[in-house]
């Protein structure tokens, strides 16, 4: 049985289903000649990440189609309730890249407070020459030690994102109408750990109480952060978001950090993916990642571990 894994998919994945007795292809295949290459080579199993499209039509075009699986948690990009209409499976890995994307929302926190994100770019145009002009610039950061971090969504991510903070010493909130009660263990080196529990608040208290927002929530219909939200949010605050394009607002993101109503944001989705808007990228209170939340080596390996797990289980 032949597996086209068109967004790529670690070794130890290809290793694992290769061991199963299964033939993995890893040819990127444009999306417009995919229904044919799946037919002509009769792929049983198609990977996906982000990139690649599962809608009706190539369900309905590819007879030979099986299992489709997402290297990653959302699955906006497939008609996941369709393809299982259908008699198809339909997979994804909720818990892989977790603590990849907890980290990297930090990436942008740190970066963030320390304002590395522009002495990044100004550095290397005018660090021989205004060395001391810079150092200037630069010299109000703040800790994160303390603040409050608001997690709008507190599935795996979210509270993997949480521990993460609980670490660094921060106050925790959350907001998510799925979950009113949530408990986090945080596990360290020596074996030791500590329980934190929690409990749901709304959006607007969380808004108002946050230093920094982070979002963790699925591809939505309408803004989770618009013009509204960014009025209640406390001044000098900051959001990150990792989760999905078009969460935000991104021109009324603009105009929260033009009137220093916030004091930056660390994006690394967009609403235009993947022709994010040249007001985000040139937008000197952005700190700027291109999609690249479960891009880590430990993350792909658990993706492709899992895939092929859940793979073996179902197909054999």
């Amino acid at each position: 049985m032949k597996i086209l894994a068109n967004d790529g998919i670690a070794q130890t994945g290809v290793d694992a289903m290769q061991k199963e007795g299964f033939e993995v292809l890893t040819t990127n295949v444009a999306q417009e000649q995919l229904i044919n290459f799946i037919n002509e080579n009769e792929i049983v199993g198609l990977l996906v990440r982000s990139a690649t499209k599962v809608r009706k039509d190539l369900i309905d075009s590819c007879p030979s189609l099986k299992l489709i699986g997402r290297g990653g948690v959302g699955m906006d990009n497939i008609d996941v309730d369709y393809a299982r209409e259908k008699g198809l499976h339909v997979i994804n890995t909720p818990a892989a890249s977790s603590e990849s994307v907890a980290e990297l929302v930090f990436a942008h926190l740190f970066g963030g407070v320390r304002f590395l994100y522009d002495a990044n770019r100004n550095m290397p145009l005018d660090g021989d020459s205004k060395f001391k002009q810079l150092k200037k610039n630069y010299a109000k950061g703040s800790e994160l030690r303390g603040k409050t971090l608001g997690v709008i969504g507190f599935g795996r991510i979210g509270r993997a994102t949480a521990k993460v903070a609980l670490g660094v010493g921060m106050k925790v909130i959350y907001h998510d109408p799925y979950m009113d009660d949530a408990s986090i263990s945080l596990s360290f080196y020596d074996g030791q750990s500590i329980d934190f529990s929690f409990k749901s608040i709304s959006k607007e208290e969380l808004l108002k109480t946050s230093d920094f927002v982070t979002l963790h929530v699925p591809a939505q219909k309408e803004y989770v952060i618009g013009k509204p939200e960014f009025e209640i949010m406390k001044s000098g605050a900051a959001i990150v978001n990792a989760a999905r394009g078009g969460v935000i607002d991104e021109v009324a993101l603009i105009d929260a950090l033009e009137s220093n109503k916030l004091t930056f944001a660390g994006l690394d989705v967009f609403e235009s993916e993947p022709s994010p808007e040249i007001k985000i990228l040139m937008n000197p209170n952005i700190s700027l990642t291109p999609h690249i939340g479960a891009a880590t080596g430990e993350a792909q390996n658990r993706i492709g571990m899992e895939l092929a797990t859940q793979i073996t289980a179902l197909l054999k």
